[in-house]
């Protein structure tokens, strides 16, 4: 917001919203959410200020702004009245229709002035608001702003129209050194703050918002939470010399245990190491999970029976700490080694019966008809790409592939489902191909993750996704704006990435066929699951940085087979700003306009070289038959570079032909010919897709 001339400001206006303990997964988004409400609302206050920031601990949501001008911006409106012609009589009077104008803006006809806009002269009215003082109305922009803010769980307590995530227990506002008095939840707004719940004062006076991080940091509360975390990970950093180990610094941890304290304070703690039997993914999990522990690992990369956890008490000894946290995880880790016991018990072959009572959905089956139905279809893609040498470990792989889910350890903790599979496959002496597959078939499982490293679990995890797409279209569980319940944007995204990263060429049109044939999936509902398809890939093109022309094209000539288009799209992108190409589309374009603009019947008929006038006539004609089978041939071979190469060579022949000769000639039959000449040339542009969408 401009402001002309330099004004007062507050150099610190302040707000705390002083609660017990938040739960650490709200307040990243409440941050966001703040930032965003405090912008807004000073800006429809007119309010100018240089910055906003937003702070939280599990104790305090704190808004600072700086450089706030004391004063709102003045409104000035400009109001278009009558023409004047018809404001002022012959005689210089004002008619009924000024005097209405002037009356309806509380205005005398002589506080009128006159504007010509767009050459008409017209009276015209100018009124002013001044600006309210900043300090009158932070109270209700505070008030406005704690309204607006939502959690995804809220409580009342007092007054059931006030909610928010936790009880509010203090509420500080000051611009600079004077206090901005509201009310909110029953609670006064003051000058006092409170300070660590078990190292700091309770009440700290507060005497100018300029002083407020720095006694809070004196009395162990660091509000900054970028400075927060720079503080863990030093410490974390620290602990790691101490104990010869490489903590795992998982991005989800820090960010939990960033928000669960006020004053970091790392730790680090030991565990049986016979709990190390266990697969280090249960020990990680359980450790993260249940504790907010970082995993450590030596030198060589394996888990050791350590731990680093993060304590909001800088106790006197802190070994104390440390042992409460380590009885604590023993309890954990042993409920984790009894599940890992009685898994092993029996064979993972021995749950697919218990999946015969599990419904999947239920529209589409219990979940053993999918497994059964993902078997059939992952044999059928090994005959399409012909790798029936690994059919049997594909069958077993998807036969098996989902008997982890019944597993005391998968029930305790889900995001183990694949991880256990593995392993008590391992266990039970299946082949390492199978039991890596049961892991492998549900990557990628984020952007950016690793895709399958064996064309086993590949081809699993393409059969079990396409059968959902397919399944899901035919229930009527398509995705809808932002609905997409059993995730089927994210199963075609990674169908594409797992084709493209493996290099296997499927026919995914060919593919859901076989599905929709095993699944009774009528013809209407094949077109839907062909464009959801088609435009996920268009998505993950663009999101590639292919602009949307050629993106289309690919799309539109090999969407069927993902291996091929990105091949496609990769060829074009190598020639799409070279001089040639462009000038191609440019001749294309002139082609289908020319074209569009004949009758039917002038386009019939076969090109007569002896018609032809100019030379440019001849050599396009013998371009196109020399181009044309090598075009086809390249196509068949889905050799799109061996195709760019013979669009290249047709390129100048077009242009020269453009350029010297008129296809409209007034000798009818020379004119038909070239019609014709065009006709021949489009059918070979018509070849390679619509190559017009790159003008």
């Amino acid at each position: 917001m401009a402001v002309q001339n330099p004004a007062p400001v507050f150099k610190n206006v302040l707000l705390e919203i002083g609660t017990e303990e938040i739960p650490s997964r709200f307040l990243p988004d409440i941050i966001a959410t703040t930032e965003r409400i405090i912008k807004e609302d000073m800006l429809e206050a007119r309010i100018n200020f240089q910055e906003a920031s937003v702070y939280a601990t599990p104790r305090r949501l704190v808004i600072l702004l700086s450089n706030v001008s004391e004063k709102q911006e003045d409104i000035v409106a400009s109001f278009k009245g009558p023409s004047w012609k018809n404001a002022f009589s012959e005689y210089g009077d004002p008619t009924p229709a000024a005097l209405g104008f002037a009356k309806s803006k509380g205005m005398s006809v002589n506080e009128l002035s006159e504007q010509t806009i767009d050459g008409v002269k017209y009276l015209c009215a100018e009124t002013k608001e001044i600006g309210k003082n900043s300090m009158d109305l932070f109270p209700q922009i505070f008030r406005s702003i704690l309204s607006k803010l939502v959690f995804p769980k809220n409580m009342y307590w007092k007054d059931p129209t006030v909610r928010f995530a936790r009880p509010i227990r203090w509420i500080l506002a000051l611009a600079d050194k004077s206090i901005i008095e509201f009310e909110y939840g029953g609670l006064k707004s003051g000058c006092v703050t409170s300070g660590h719940r078990f190292m700091g004062a309770k009440n700290i006076e507060i005497h100018d918002a300029a002083e407020f991080m720095g006694k809070l940091y004196d009395n162990y509360v660091v509000l900054d939470q970028e400075k927060r975390k720079q503080k863990m990970l030093a410490g974390i950093a620290q602990l790691e010399s101490d104990i010869r180990g490489s903590v795992e610094l998982d991005p989800e941890v820090i960010e939990e245990n960033l928000y669960l304290v006020e004053y970091p304070v790392p730790f680090s703690g030991s565990f049986d190491a016979r709990y190390l039997e266990m697969p280090q993914e249960v020990l990680i999990t359980s450790m993260k999970k249940n504790q907010k522990y970082f995993a450590v690992h030596n030198k060589e990369g394996k888990l050791v029976n350590c731990f680093v956890g993060v304590s909001n008490n800088r106790a006197a000894d802190m070994k104390v700490i440390s042992a409460g946290n380590e009885k604590v995880l023993r309890a954990r880790l042993e409920d984790a080694v009894f599940f890992w016991h009685e898994d092993l018990k029996f064979p993972l072959a021995a749950n697919i019966e218990k999946l015969k009572s599990i419904v999947f959905q239920e529209k589409l089956g219990t979940i053993y008809d999918k497994v059964i139905k993902t078997q059939e279809l992952a044999l059928e893609l090994c005959k399409m790409l012909k790798k029936e040498d690994i059919s049997s470990l594909v069958g077993r792989a998807a036969y098996l592939s989902k008997a982890d889910l019944v597993s005391s350890m998968v029930y305790e903790f889900p995001e183990l489902q694949g991880v256990m599979g593995r392993e008590y496959a391992l266990k039970n002496g299946e082949s390492s191909r199978v039991a890596v597959a049961l892991y492998e078939q549900y990557l990628p499982k984020f952007a950016g993750d690793n895709t399958p490293g064996d064309d086993v679990g590949a081809i699993l995890g393409i059969a079990d996704r396409t059968n959902i797409i397919v399944m899901c279209h035919k229930v009527g569980f398509e995705p809808t704006g932002s609905q997409d319940p059993y995730g089927l944007r994210r199963a075609a995204r990674c169908i594409n990435e797992i084709i493209w990263d493996l290099r296997l060429d499927v026919d995914l049109f060919e593919l859901t066929g076989k599905s929709a044939a095993a699944n009774d999936v009528s013809e209407e509902t094949m077109e839907k699951v062909f464009s959801f398809l088609k435009q996920r890939m268009l998505m993950q093109f663009k999101e590639k940085g292919y602009d949307h022309g050629i993106a289309s094209l690919s799309v539109s000539v090999t969407g069927n087979r993902p291996l091929q288009a990105i091949r496609f799209i990769e060829a074009l992108a190598k020639v799409r700003n070279e001089k040639w190409f462009e000038e191609l589309i440019l001749s294309a374009v002139r082609v289908k306009n020319i074209l569009s603009k004949t009758e039917p019947e002038a386009r019939e008929g076969e090109v007569n070289p002896e018609l032809f006038v100019k030379d440019a006539e001849n050599k396009l004609f013998d371009e196109i038959k020399n181009v044309s089978e090598k075009t086809s041939d390249a196509i068949s071979r889905s050799d799109w570079t061996a195709l760019t190469n013979c669009l290249a060579e047709l390129s100048p022949c077009i242009s020269s032909f453009f350029e010297d000769v008129l296809v409209m000639d007034k000798d009818e039959n020379v004119k038909a010919n070239r019609i014709r000449l065009l006709v021949k040339c489009n059918e070979l542009f018509e070849q390679v897709g619509d190559i017009w969408v790159l003008k």
